[in-house]
């Protein structure tokens, strides 16, 4: 007769083909030979490529577990997925009926609590399906106390007496105290990087303090490895600020004026001092430099008056002696009317015709025409 006994109950991924074989053998003969093996295979429904994919899960403060998923490479746009899910203690599978679809990625949100007095908890076992036989369902079991995210602190509040600053906030409904520790950030008035401050309770004191500064807080919860096995922590609380903050607006505008207000006193001094030598010092002219200008304008205007001249000064020296020798001539023939004639000749007509003789240009060889 058969009997429980004589099966064997295992994990098996749907999504895969699954392999069988079986034989029977005689325990209390060690002479006979045990039977053939019996082979036979389980092959996954639905088209490959169509099962949801990247599924992930997490059981937020203990009370509800949030399943996030992507559609299978060869599933179409128009797929839908459902997911169930069963554990230890739940009499029938559950269908999760609250769930949604964002710019392709699937969520589906169930409740999920237990007894407060219970630190083990089963493993949740999750399958995602279609109605279609051409979707590959996925079936995975999931340990929860892996997947534990505690809520975020809240009720944060932040006081200050004399040079002490103190930070609480409100305690975990759904968490033991023993079980969680915090996470303190510190701003320390508009610096970008904060000081983390451990905490085992939900309160922390910090001494020390500048009272002319500004300091902003935020707390995020974190789980103990003795109670779960979950590297997640819960997200920051809202900041919390305390204290005056700097006007940051009078140290740039400093910052900026002083090198500025330096550099030009400093260019309006050394032109100052510049003129002042001027006038103190005047500076002693190069004679060299004297002579060569004087020189250098007597030889410009002789050349230019060179270039001027149509006839080179060989040809005015020759004009000025025939000139010279002409009023000679006149002179001696004057002496000679006088003396002949008797009668006086005229000296203006002398010098009208000495002053302006009609006389032929010389040849510029040497020779009188």
């Amino acid at each position: 007769e058969w009997s429980k006994s004589h099966f064997r109950v295992t994990d098996a991924h749907l999504n895969e083909e699954m392999r069988l074989r079986v034989r029977s053998e005689c325990t209390n003969d060690t002479t006979s030979e045990p039977s053939p093996w019996v082979e036979t295979s389980l092959l996954p429904k639905g088209i490959l490529g169509t099962a949801a994919v990247d599924l992930s899960c997490v059981w937020h403060n203990l009370e509800y577990m949030a399943c996030t998923w992507r559609p299978g490479e060869n599933a179409s746009s128009d797929t839908n997925y459902t997911l169930s899910y069963w554990y230890d203690g739940l009499e029938n599978p559950e269908k999760c009926s609250n769930s949604s679809v964002d710019q392709g990625i699937f969520e589906c949100i169930f409740n999920l609590t237990f007894s407060k007095v219970t630190s083990n908890y089963p493993a949740i076992s999750i399958l995602i399906s279609n109605d279609s036989e051409e979707i590959r369902p996925v079936c995975a079991s999931k340990n929860p106390t892996t997947l534990v995210k505690p809520a975020t602190p809240r009720q944060l509040t932040v006081s200050k007496t004399n040079d002490v600053i103190d930070v609480k906030w409100s305690e975990s409904e759904t968490f033991a105290k023993s079980c969680l520790h915090y996470e303190v950030k510190c701003y320390n008035g508009d610096l970008g990087v904060g000081l983390i401050i451990e905490s085992e309770t939900n309160s922390v004191s910090i001494p020390g303090i500048d009272p002319n500064n500004k300091y902003t807080f935020k707390v995020r919860a974190k789980l103990k490895r003795v109670c779960y096995n979950s590297d997640l922590h819960s997200d920051w609380s809202e900041e919390k600020s305390i204290g005056e903050k700097r006007d940051s607006t009078t140290y740039f505008v400093l910052i900026i004026t002083i090198p500025l207000i330096v550099a030009v006193s400093t260019v309006i001094l050394l032109v100052y001092l510049k003129r002042l030598k001027i006038l103190i010092l005047p500076p002693i002219p190069d004679p060299r430099e004297i002579l060569k200008r004087m020189f250098g304008e007597q030889n410009e205007d002789s050349q230019s008056s060179a270039k001027d001249d149509p006839m080179n000064a060989f040809d005015s020296y020759l004009i000025c002696k025939f000139v010279q020798r002409l009023r000679n001539d006149m002179t001696q023939l004057k002496e000679v009317l006088e003396e002949h004639t008797e009668v006086p000749v005229s000296a203006a007509l002398c010098r009208h015709l000495a002053e302006t003789p009609r006389v032929t240009r010389p040849n510029i060889t040497g020779g009188q025409q």
